[in-house]
């Protein structure tokens, strides 16, 4: 270990060497804190996965179809799903990659380097990025997009993750229907971001954070060419290695690869995207007819067809992939804990998962932190408990039970399969739910707006980022509208704390936070899992289920 590494890295080293922190936590932290990959992996007794020439096929050439809902694009910074990410990121690409080993390294940034407090991160772009339609890539437009994904008025979930270190809430001058105050955010300090010269810029935080690389792989964070005032469609610029040459939503996108890249030169022609709309039967049959060579996901009721079908692959990974049942803790009934406990109660999340997901996946503990996170705090077990749950809406005036609707998609199927089972199980607690299915298309349009939905979360890393985006008070992605001081305390403090054991002690106090008052119902974690025509290589499956089409070749 050289005399230059971070501070906070001799603490995460004892941790490592006294046996409190595994190989894949001391991984995490020690790259955060700016230690290479490669020699994080070495320090750990490991090699480094990606240090290891992926698998390629010797021809190039060809063009990979992958099933996948094609939802419109145009506005990255605040796109609400990791599908239109899989379009866009070909184009225009990200700071820093969380890849497949979930650890994550510099991309577009050559290095950053933290403060011994935190608070200051200095980040470097490497030299040689150069945007499609000319010109290096500099750190006054990084700035912008930084600038812009933080401003109220854009809506990016950017705000959730950096408000509590990035932001300050303001006073509009104007008040509610209630009288009180409409409440905004801007940067706490003008200085926040501060660019330094050409290939470097500073963060200067509010308080301290360790997860700031992190964040900057949010599928939101992508880097615009601030020329197109963020603003995405066919032909726009991007440091990426390919080009969206045509796109229709609801039907296709097709990218073609370039003959030069700053990083690495695609070996296939083109990316094409394929919506089959949303019967699973018809990508099972797109499968079987080789019209496409992969999907995003899918799911349990088309593995079985697929893995009949010889010339597939299957892909899998361990995740923390979730949905959750959120009720507007703003609006009756759901502004009673009680009631929101007591449809927790009710529920057997054991159940619950192997009527939806079988054995991929792992029962729920109602506080959205995975037991594949880092932080994860083991708590005694959450249990069905319909005699309690009967007592507490009882206590809180529903003697004969509650009445109320559940909103959710039509996809993905194993959501729906959940939804039926939980409301045979709210059933013998006195809950009635009738279930509206609506489009797709339309969730999110809605989901942030009804009194009870059932909405997916996509893998991240750490359960304080998830936390910080969904739960935050005021934040865009918190659609319970749930806000709790306590809460939004402890979780700027768990986000500042290294030290493995400190955090995990103030992440069982947000998880028992979460079950005992919470917004949110959550039945299980599911893997991901796909499957790709065996001729694709240099395909894996990333935890989030992204595309990373650089990586791709097809034999010939």
């Amino acid at each position: 270990m050289s005399g230059d590494q971070h501070p906070l890295f001799s603490k995460v080293w004892r941790q490592f060497s006294d046996g409190k922190m595994n190989r894949r936590e001391f991984i995490r932290f020690s790259t955060l804190l700016g230690v290479g990959a490669g020699t994080a992996y070495g320090l750990a007794g490991m090699a480094d996965p990606l240090g290891i020439a992926r698998a390629r096929a010797a021809s190039g050439g060809g063009t990979v179809r992958v099933a996948q809902r094609v939802h419109p694009v145009e506005s990255p910074h605040t796109f609400s799903w990791a599908e239109p990410s899989n379009i866009t990121r070909q184009v225009v690409e990200y700071l820093t990659r969380t890849d497949h080993d979930n650890v994550t390294r510099p991309y577009l940034l050559e290095k950053w380097e933290p403060s011994e407090d935190l608070r200051t991160w200095t980040l470097t772009i490497r030299e040689d990025v150069t945007w499609r339609k000319g010109g290096k890539l500099v750190a006054e437009q990084v700035v912008w997009n930084l600038q812009r994904v933080l401003d109220e008025k854009i809506g990016s979930s950017m705000l959730g993750l950096m408000k509590g270190y990035m932001l300050k809430e303001v006073d509009r001058g104007e008040k509610d229907d209630q009288g009180n105050p409409k409440m905004g955010t801007e940067l706490w300090d003008a200085n926040a971001i501060e660019l330094v010269d050409d290939r470097t810029f500073r963060l200067n935080l509010a308080v301290a954070q360790l997860a700031v690389p992190e964040h900057l792989f949010h599928y939101p964070m992508a880097i615009l060419d601030p020329a197109e005032n963020g603003v995405f469609g066919v032909g726009s610029n991007g440091t990426g290695a390919f080009e969206l040459v045509e796109f229709e939503a609801n039907r296709t996108a097709v990218l073609k690869a370039l003959d030069t890249h700053w990083h690495q030169v695609p070996k296939i022609e083109a990316l094409q995207f394929v919506d089959l709309g949303e019967d699973a039967a018809a990508v099972v049959a797109a499968y079987g007819a080789k019209q496409i060579d992969g999907a995003f996901e899918v799911d349990m009721t088309q593995e079985p067809a697929l893995k009949k079908m010889d010339y597939l692959q299957l892909y899998q990974a361990t995740t923390s992939q979730t949905a959750v049942i959120h009720g507007k803790c703003t609006r009756k009934p759901f502004d009673d804990t009680r009631v929101r406990l007591a449809m927790r109660l009710a529920v057997d999340c054991e159940q619950i998962l192997h009527l939806a997901q079988g054995d991929l996946g792992l029962p729920g503990e109602h506080h959205h932190v995975c037991p594949i996170h880092p932080e994860y705090a083991k708590l005694a077990p959450f249990t069905r408990d319909v005699e309690r749950a009967k007592a507490l809406l009882a206590e809180a005036g529903y003697p004969d039970g509650i009445d109320t609707e559940l909103t959710l998609p039509v996809e993905p199927a194993w959501q729906s399969v959940a939804a039926q089972g939980m409301v045979e199980q709210w059933k013998d607690a006195g809950i009635r739910v009738k279930l509206n299915v609506i489009p797709s298309a339309m969730w999110w349009d809605v989901w942030d707006k009804v009194d009870l939905g059932y909405t997916v979360w996509y893998h991240r890393p750490l359960g304080v980022m998830t936390l910080s985006l969904a739960y935050r008070s005021g934040v865009p992605w918190n659609a319970p509208e749930w806000a709790d001081a306590e809460f939004d305390a402890l979780l700027t403090e768990a986000e500042s704390t290294v030290d493995i054991e400190a955090r995990r002690a103030i992440m069982a106090q947000i998880e028992t936070i979460m079950q005992e008052r919470g917004p949110v119902v959550q039945p299980f974690w599911r893997s991901a899992l796909t499957f790709y025509d065996k001729r694709v290589q240099g395909f894996e499956m990333h935890p989030t289920s992204f595309i990373f089409a650089e990586q791709l070749s097809v034999a010939s």
